[in-house]
């Protein structure tokens, strides 16, 4: 990763990238060093003389170039995709009261359209729901697979696929679908709206549609603790995240849009949706976790609804790092 100033750099760059993964670096105190987790960065990159990075590929949203740098990223990372929501149970506890409160009642037929390795698709047939997962990573869909069969369930399909290309099912398919992860690597606004309306086409009228979102704050709120002096030697960054919500994708992450908290329900409504609820899936907890990840019992679940109640207020939202939008056909 180079010396010096550079490698320090590079080594920041990377932790930052992996933390809007939800990833940690191991080892990150030593410059370059990213210990034994499988899911590490590697910069395969060169420099630009322009002052940023070209990572040997260009990434447009989710065309060919851009699905397989997805994919390969997923690939590399399942089992810790999988073991994320062990290390950030806060977010899925909250977005799971979310889904128990707005879902109809079972066996209703949910698509769950970038579900990784069915972490929310195994949950929610093991509470009796028909569930169709789709995923771009193959090794996602593989240990999909290997762990509803470890807990004797089947999945309706396990299906290889991305988001802006629905066909594979009729219109007004599924009672439910579930968006929680592909708009993250739609850098472009027209890709963005057009996987919102391949599930808004499949879904029933009257059905329900959950989205997810990254906080475009969620990177600055990192830096503040962990990288402080990031932002400020990195004003091109900085501008670009504020003002274009675009994660460059410099190291340990794809490209990604970081959606302000304000353009979501608009975005919503002009692709046909009405609202019916925005919850900040990490409520106030969202970079100092680890106090409340440590209870269990009554004290775990007051803070499962304290935060699940925080998160749906408005003024509350941007402090999550997710924002979960559940809106009607």
């Amino acid at each position: 990763f180079g010396t010096g100033a550079d490698s320090a750099r590079q080594c920041r760059l990377a932790q930052r990238a992996l933390a809007a993964g939800g990833c940690r670096l191991s080892g990150a105190a030593a410059i370059g060093q990213f210990g034994a987790d499988p899911g590490r960065a590697q910069d395969t990159g060169r420099n630009d003389p322009g002052g940023g990075r070209n990572t040997g590929r260009e990434l447009i949203g989710l065309q060919e170039v851009g699905v397989n740098q997805v994919e390969e990223y997923y690939d590399q990372i399942s089992q810790r995709e999988w073991e994320r929501f062990d290390r950030h149970p806060t977010e899925f506890s909250v977005t799971q009261r979310a889904l128990c409160d707005h879902l109809p009642a079972a066996p209703a037929k949910i698509l769950d359209i970038g579900g990784g390795p069915g972490r929310y698709a195994i949950w929610l047939t093991q509470k009796g729901y028909t569930v169709t997962l789709l995923d771009l990573s193959r090794q996602n869909l593989a240990l999909a697979r290997s762990k509803s069969s470890e807990t004797g369930l089947k999945l309706e399909a396990v299906m290889h696929g991305n988001a802006l290309d629905l066909s594979a099912f009729p219109d007004e398919s599924f009672d439910v679908v579930l968006l929680m992860g592909p708009l993250y690597h739609l850098v472009k606004e027209e890709e963005r709206r057009r996987a919102i309306f391949e599930a808004r086409r499949v879904l029933k009228t009257g059905g329900r549609l959950f989205v997810a979102f990254i906080c475009r704050f969620a990177i600055v709120r990192y830096d503040s603790h962990a990288l402080p002096l990031e932002l400020m030697e990195n004003p091109q960054f900085t501008t670009r995240v504020l003002e274009n919500g675009i994660n460059d994708g410099a190291l340990g992450f794809t490209e990604a849009y970081l959606a302000h908290p304000d353009e979501i329900q608009p975005l919503m409504e002009s692709c046909g949706l009405r609202m019916l609820d925005m919850v900040g899936v990490e409520g106030i907890v969202a970079g100092h976790e680890e106090g409340v990840n440590a209870l269990n019992g009554p004290a775990w679940e007051y803070w499962v609804d304290l935060n699940y109640r925080l998160g749906r207020d408005s003024s509350l939202r941007g402090a999550s790092d997710h924002i979960l939008y559940i809106g009607e056909k």
